[in-house]
């Protein structure tokens, strides 16, 4: 069951985009120039939730957790199972793997992407 993005999610979307951190930026662009033929929008809302990249196609959600994440693991977690329940699948990525492996992090997404393409 599809649920609508809360009222203040559409407008905190909106800043998170004009907002980005470095490591978003970063894999924006790689996104955009190596996987172009996978169509990424970024900060989706879903229901209570704002996803930081989403393949619609796909079913392909990209989540960037920072040094927060280590201690929020229940909380991610819960987010990941909403946003499975959506009918996407959730890789998550240390902005410090967008620093050190950005290739990985592309051959990674590229490869869940082709999965979910036939299933």
């Amino acid at each position: 069951m599809k649920r609508y993005p809360t009222a203040a999610a559409i407008p905190r979307a909106r800043r998170l985009r004009r907002d980005a951190t470095v490591f978003e930026r970063i894999l924006w662009a790689a996104l955009r120039e190596r996987l172009p033929g996978l169509k990424f929008r970024r900060q989706v809302p879903f229901g209570p939730y704002i996803a930081d990249f989403a393949s619609h196609r796909a079913r392909l959600i990209i989540e960037l957790d920072g040094d927060g994440h280590a201690f929020q693991i229940e909380a991610d977690a819960e987010r990941s199972r909403f946003l499975e329940s959506e009918g996407y699948r959730v890789l998550r990525f240390w902005n410090a793997e967008v620093l050190d492996n950005l290739d990985g992090v592309i051959d990674t997404i590229s490869a869940a992407a082709t999965l979910t393409d036939c299933d």
